[in-house]
């Protein structure tokens, strides 16, 4: 299909996204942004946080220079929490090792925290005009149903022809444009259920439309059994405020404030109750008891929550221990608090426990 680039940027113009935050210009550090929020997460849900984000941090020195726990605050329920972090990271070694200018070739930006060989592609083929191809998710599920391409797009050897195909469809010209139109093409028509195959442009070209096939390209990841894991937490209250604890750097939930894990070797009949409270806190609960279970699908595995309540007497004087790991914070400074999306979610419903339905 040599005329395929052509193409595909003829309908971007009249057909493709142009009204997105992040477009318009040629910003490099907002095109990063834009790229990092959008990695596994739809457009509509970035919008917010993409401008929520850039209104606290214009640029990069002002990214470098703010504490991380901030950076998740602001990252909190978007998801994916290494994204912020080595953002982060990221942010700070431009400023230390490219005296603050973003820089200016995929290759260089593939360097830094956090950015693979596509987003560095987009990022350069947006700020600067860089002839380079990206192989995002939108554009593996393109490129496998209009040129049947077959097998597991997460193949090493399947990745590999993909990327091949990508680099060999480059235009000479409007590389940003191309890049652009191949993203919209497959977040707008070339979807992953319920795609829009009479307003495509290669109707009449995909050879998964022509077999009938487009329910089966790209090939699904094979099927296994994804593990579960159960954990419990303690909903520690004490007047207006509850007891969080900040997750190690690496982990789930990384560098985010979260309940403080109950140990899988508490029994069952103590975990919860006021003389475990006593000997693991060191005060009285006057009320404890589990809250209903919920579950949080991750990338890998399943997690069955179940919290445990615990309040406090109001006379006690409870104290954080083990330094900076356990906090109070008020139940009025949660919507501010980085915490990840299921904790915030039993927070929330504390006046409503019966709200978990597992």
């Amino acid at each position: 299909m040599n005329d395929f680039a052509e193409r595909l940027i003829s309908w971007q113009r009249k057909h493709g996204r142009h009204d997105l935050p992040w477009q318009g210009g040629h910003d490099p550090y907002r095109i990063w942004l834009s790229e990092i929020m959008l990695q596994q997460t739809q457009v509509d849900t970035v919008i917010p946080y993409y401008t929520r984000f850039l209104a606290r941090f214009p640029d990069v020195a002002s990214l470098a220079a703010a504490p991380v726990e901030e950076v998740m605050a602001l990252w909190s329920g978007l998801g994916y929490y290494a994204r912020a972090r080595n953002l982060h990271r990221a942010a700070q070694a431009i400023v230390a090792g490219h005296g603050g200018e973003f820089p200016r070739s995929a290759a260089e930006i593939a360097g830094l925290p956090g950015i693979g060989r596509s987003t560095a592609a987009a990022i350069a083929a947006f700020a600067y005009g860089e002839r380079a191809a990206i192989l995002d998710g939108n554009v593996k599920r393109v490129l496998c149903r209009i040129f049947g391409v077959e097998g597991f797009p997460g193949d090493k050897a399947v990745e590999n022809r993909l990327w091949a195909l990508a680099e060999s469809l480059l235009p000479a010209r409007e590389v940003g444009r191309y890049i652009q139109a191949q993203m919209d093409l497959g977040a707008t028509l070339c979807t992953r259920g319920k795609p829009a195959c009479e307003r495509c442009p290669f109707a009449g070209d995909c050879i998964a439309r022509r077999g009938n096939r487009v329910g089966e390209l790209p090939t699904p990841r094979p099927k296994k059994t994804v593990p579960r894991r159960s954990a419990r937490y303690a909903v520690v209250l004490h007047r207006e405020a509850v007891m969080l604890e900040r997750r190690p750097p690496a982990g789930i939930w990384g560098g985010l404030l979260s309940l403080p894990e109950i140990p899988a070797e508490v029994p069952a009949e103590l975990a919860g109750t006021s003389a475990w409270a006593r000997s693991h806190f060191g005060f009285d609960a006057v009320e404890a008891r589990a809250l209903g279970a919920l579950t949080h699908t991750f990338t890998h595995f399943v997690l069955e929550m179940q919290p445990v309540l615990l309040r406090l007497r109001t006379d006690t004087r409870p104290r954080a221990r083990d330094g900076d790991a356990l906090a109070w914070v008020p139940l009025s400074a949660l919507d501010e608090a980085a915490l990840p999306a299921p904790v915030r979610r039993i927070l929330d419903a504390l006046a409503a426990p019966d709200l978990f339905t597992g």
